[in-house]
């Protein structure tokens, strides 16, 4: 009944808000969070209505990060009403053709340059001194959701006190990383889930609410490196020295082609651990089917590049151990 009393709230403010009472909205996505997104037609165009259940989420950080973007040139939904109180926004719609579906071989030069344009952009036109910094408090909040979410909940393993030494070790290989690299916007979640093809060339940004004053190469792994698609390491690493390259160019401080490699790597490392955590969260905890399946991916991603620098490879062997012959896409009795 509650559904049923927020779905009629829902489509009675956006038919005030735009004068029009033979509007219906129907769905258009939903997101990790307790956001949901409703597409309506009206007066020859069609809006986006986010619904944000005020007591589960805030839309003050959402709306002021959209204008933030779009003051700064990006392709971001424009705001026409908000209401804060009932957790309503009516956006402009940006569409419906997500990188994801359309990525193949063909087509992800021509996508991720857009991508990479707009990252650039969001880098150096973007303000960020003034947002939460990426720091190792969070950072270690973030890497601490693996232990909690993929060991013991999803496994069933309690690493031992030699263990959790071994754990440690390689998050401060991660964070002090993290550390020494350059400063930036970061909107934390900048991958083809949330970018959408335009006809302007310029992809629409979505799900941005989240975004950092942090690591410049944390975006960019979250691209190159994403969750729900692979590409070979050959390729991501062309494309994450050509955008150190226009970085150092734009006045972005970068360090030499291998420092930025091995920060790309190793921030990319940090995102995949917590994503771990994240995915077994959103499934136990959240009743969000489907991302047990994106497990194998990022294990792999994981696996893969944690082996590669002697600082990290232990934790990777006690990560392998604790899986063992299991399909980690199975949830855990």
């Amino acid at each position: 009944m509650p559904h049923l009393q927020r779905a009629t709230q829902r489509l009675l403010w956006a038919q005030t808000t735009l004068n029009d009472p033979l509007m219906r909205l129907e769905s258009a996505s939903s997101d990790a969070s307790f956001r949901s997104y409703w597409r309506g037609h009206s007066a020859g165009r069609t809006w986006i209505v986010m619904d944000a259940p005020p007591d589960k989420e805030d839309t003050g950080p959402w709306l002021a990060m959209a204008r933030r973007l779009t003051d700064a040139g990006l392709h971001a939904p424009e705001i026409r009403a908000a209401d804060a109180e009932n957790g309503f926004v009516l956006m402009s719609d940006l569409g419906t053709r997500l990188f994801l579906p359309e990525l193949n071989g063909q087509t992800v030069d021509a996508l991720y340059r857009q991508a990479l344009d707009a990252l650039l952009l969001m880098q150096t036109r973007v303000p960020s001194q003034d947002l939460p910094a990426y720091d190792e408090q969070r950072l270690v909040a973030e890497m601490e959701l693996m232990p909690t979410w993929f060991f013991e909940r999803h496994l069933g393993f309690t690493p031992s006190c030699e263990q959790w030494d071994v754990i440690e070790l390689a998050f401060r290989t991660l964070l002090d990383s993290a550390a020494r690299q350059s400063q930036a916007f970061v909107h934390r979640d900048y991958h083809s889930r949330n970018l959408l093809i335009s006809e302007s060339g310029q992809p629409g940004i979505l799900d941005f609410q989240d975004a950092v004053h942090g690591p410049i190469s944390y975006d960019l792994v979250s691209l190159l490196r994403d969750c729900y698609i692979a590409w070979p390491d050959e390729r991501v690493e062309a494309w994450a020295e050509a955008y150190r390259q226009r970085a150092e160019a734009a006045g972005l401080a970068t360090g030499s082609p291998a420092q930025f490699l091995r920060a790309f790597d190793l921030m990319g490392l940090q995102r995949h651990i917590k994503v771990l955590g994240i995915f077994c969260r959103l499934y136990y905890r959240d009743g969000k089917a489907g991302y047990l399946n994106d497990l194998p991916l990022v294990w792999e991603y994981t696996r893969r590049i944690g082996l590669k620098y002697p600082e990290t490879a232990p934790l990777i062997d006690l990560i392998a151990s604790a899986i063992g012959p299991r399909d980690i896409t199975l949830p855990s009795a």
